[in-house]
């Protein structure tokens, strides 16, 4: 098979190597697409805490089980998928109090361990998640970064009177602000300086603008949500949450990153920071809500490479000039 290999920071290559075989529960699936995110990109520069290399990246990806191992029942065969990429141990402190997307021995696929940016994977078979017949290919491939986002949502308070304030109209930034307008009803405020995503932001019926000053120099907002991972953005987001109200930290910032804010503002206001990792019991509903919300997620998928343009996504993606891009392994030319 035909694999995009990163061997070590920046430097990657399409290279073939040997097919995988499933071992006892397990499952072999054919890749149809897996998208490109920020982790991905923290990942090729060598900014993760994981030293992992040479890996497969791709942990946004969805496919075709072809074969099966022991145990798992062959009818699965030919089926559609989407795929839970997190791995924990179920046996370390945080696994055990239910809390795995906190895992001590992080694994994941398409991070620690092969991914989906390959022709072929092997997958734990309860990690992947049976599609319903007829689900789009837009709907498909996001139900991973939904899965993050509707766990982002369960850590915040969820108040149906809230004001929502988003930093980023990329794929996350706009998937947060959807479930924001969902729950409350009302129009979200997103911060995004480029000019195109902001457009994007507000046909999906969101106000947006270059910076917080131009959406209401003398607001706050109840929930404030960094998609970002951007320092700037983070410190002037603090300083927009209104009293009592929430900071959620959910894009990945760089593992060195370092903010400053005052810590008296924090306790005179009552403001909580709340952080959110990865996935947490909220695949399922996230299949479920993508098959629903169907046609609506279909913009935010912009672009479609085979594996031999992995470079020109990844170009595209630091640009931002594309939301969601999809790598397609077992294609040879460019859509």
């Amino acid at each position: 098979m035909r694999a995009l290999v990163i061997e070590s920071p920046a430097v990657f290559s399409v290279q073939v190597r040997p097919d995988p075989t499933p071992d006892a529960g397990e499952v072999i699936v054919a890749v149809r697409a897996s998208g490109i995110c920020g982790t991905d990109l923290h990942l090729l520069d060598g900014e993760l805490p994981y030293d992992s290399f040479p890996v497969v990246p791709g942990h946004e990806f969805f496919g075709e089980i072809v074969a099966v191992g022991a145990g798992v029942d062959s009818a699965r065969i030919g089926g559609l998928v989407a795929v839970d990429p997190n791995l924990p141990c179920h046996r370390c402190s945080e696994c055990r109090r239910g809390r795995t997307n906190l895992c001590l021995n992080y694994a994941a696929l398409g991070v620690t361990l092969d991914g989906g940016c390959a022709e072929l994977v092997k997958v734990p078979a309860h990690l992947a998640y049976d599609l319903p017949a007829g689900i789009s290919e837009a709907a498909a491939l996001l139900i991973e970064p939904l899965a993050c986002a509707i766990h982002g949502f369960d850590v915040l308070p969820r108040n149906p009177n809230d004001r929502y304030l988003v930093y980023g109209a990329g794929t996350m930034g706009l998937l947060m602000s959807q479930l924001a307008a969902d729950l409350t009803g009302e129009q979200v405020d997103i911060v995004e300086p480029n000019p195109v995503r902001r457009q994007l932001a507000e046909q999906f019926g969101h106000r947006a603008a270059a910076h917080a000053d131009d959406l209401d120099p003398d607001s706050r907002w109840d929930t404030v949500i960094d998609c970002t991972g951007v320092v700037s953005a983070i410190e002037d987001g603090l300083t927009r949450v209104r009293r009592g109200g929430t900071f959620q930290c959910f894009g990945v910032a760089d593992q060195g990153a370092v903010i400053k804010l005052r810590p008296f503002e924090i306790y005179r206001d009552e403001i909580t920071i709340v952080g959110s990792m990865a996935v947490l019991n909220s695949f399922d509903r996230a299949t479920t809500m993508a098959e629903s919300w169907g046609d609506r997620l279909a913009p935010l998928v912009t672009h479609q490479l085979p594996l031999d343009g992995y470079a020109d996504a990844v170009e595209v993606f630091r640009a931002g000039s594309g939301l969601k891009i999809s790598i397609r392994p077992n294609e040879r030319t460019h859509r």
